[in-house]
């Protein structure tokens, strides 16, 4: 079993600035380096609290690549939808040199409206863009004079620089959420797979796992199916005080994410059936259902190793990303979620001499 960090801001500029928040987040990602994790990953979003802090990944992780040494940087999801396929390959090409191979390329569909309203893309068109611009990606990655006639892009004798550090291309990841269409495409692709757990039940997720794995088909680069989970963790000495604070920092998650979704409340798309009105569904969630449902491990070191274990077990997953920035919490009970895990977790796992530095 591997573990990593996954970064999604959601603070408020009024609570937690962002130099603030990019200065703890790099701390915690060499810390995490230094621990022994596998893996650092940032998303992207743009225009709300959710998660737009960030709409450049590959500029965070730049970051982390200059403070760290072993630790995988993975883009969370690059959102192929926004970007011409020169600059992901481009950009991302440039990163694998600068952190000398060791980016891992993730790519998500988006699915926040405001967010295809403000560049001007059909919602509906989503699936094909991001479908077709990996494509061209892969191709600008390892091709020579690259031509393709898009529905949304042209690229005619192309060939992009600087060439992947990486042999033939970074490994790809792809976020899967709802639709079984999109578990399946991600595996016949042989790319691994980036989940987060529903808000119903872990069974639900169990059954578009399997179609995932039962779609996948090796390549090149992975050679097995291959699935990272991300998700809130926040650990104390005491189950009490583990709750109190981790709840008020779950309704916080959980109301920025409502506020965001409000989108859907007036919004419809054939590309994305059953998001509409989903903001409501979220509100219906709270802080003690995360904690039941398995969404979020909050608790003593005990409990949480005793989650990871059941987590494992239902799901088979190959890693965990630990969501430990989640309701805008400060660095201290950030660090504080970092060093229990290390020290007091761990220790409790099978696995524990990949992390012996500690």
């Amino acid at each position: 079993m591997d573990f990593g960090l996954s970064f999604l801001p959601d603070a408020n500029h009024e609570k937690l600035s962002a130099p603030d928040y990019f200065k703890q987040a790099i701390a915690l990602s060499k810390f995490a380096d230094e621990a022994g994790f596998k893996t650092i990953k940032m998303t992207e979003h743009y225009l709300h609290d959710y998660g737009g802090y960030c709409p450049s990944p590959l500029m965070f992780l730049a970051s982390v690549a200059a403070v760290t040494k072993h630790v995988r940087l993975m883009t969370g999801c690059i959102l192929p939808a926004f970007h011409h396929p020169i600059q992901i390959a481009a950009e991302t090409s440039l990163l694998d040199a600068i952190s000398e191979g060791r980016l891992d390329v993730g790519f998500a569909r988006a699915y926040l409206p405001y967010e295809f309203s403000a560049f001007g893309i059909d919602i509906n068109t989503s699936r094909e863009r991001f479908e077709q611009t990996i494509s061209a990606v892969r191709k600008l990655w390892t091709e020579k004079n690259v031509t393709v006639d898009s529905d949304f892009f042209q690229l005619s004798n192309a060939n992009s620089l600087p060439i992947p550090t990486q042999t033939p291309h970074p490994p790809i990841w792809g976020a899967a959420v709802n639709a079984r269409q999109s578990f399946a495409w991600l595996g016949e692709q042989g790319f691994s797979l980036l989940v987060t757990p529903p808000i119903t039940t872990l069974h639900d997720l169990v059954d578009k796992l399997e179609i995932y794995r039962e779609s996948f088909i090796p390549n090149e680069v992975t050679k097995k199916s291959t699935v990272a989970i991300s998700l809130p963790l926040l650990i104390r000495l005491d189950q009490s005080e583990a709750e109190a604070e981790g709840d008020d920092y779950l309704s916080e998650y959980i109301r920025v994410w409502a506020d965001a979704a409000d989108a859907w409340n007036t919004c419809s798309s054939t590309n994305y059936p059953g998001y509409t009105g989903m903001s409501y569904a979220l509100r219906q969630n709270t802080a003690n259902k995360m904690r039941d449902t398995m969404q979020a491990f909050v608790g003593t070191p005990e409990l949480v190793a005793k989650l990871i274990k059941e987590l494992v077990a239902t799901t088979h997953v190959d890693q965990i990303l630990w969501q430990i920035d989640f309701g805008g919490q400060p660095f201290s009970s950030s660090m504080t979620t970092l060093n229990l895990f290390v020290n007091n977790v761990l220790p409790l796992l099978a696995g524990k001499k990949h992390y012996e530095k500690i």
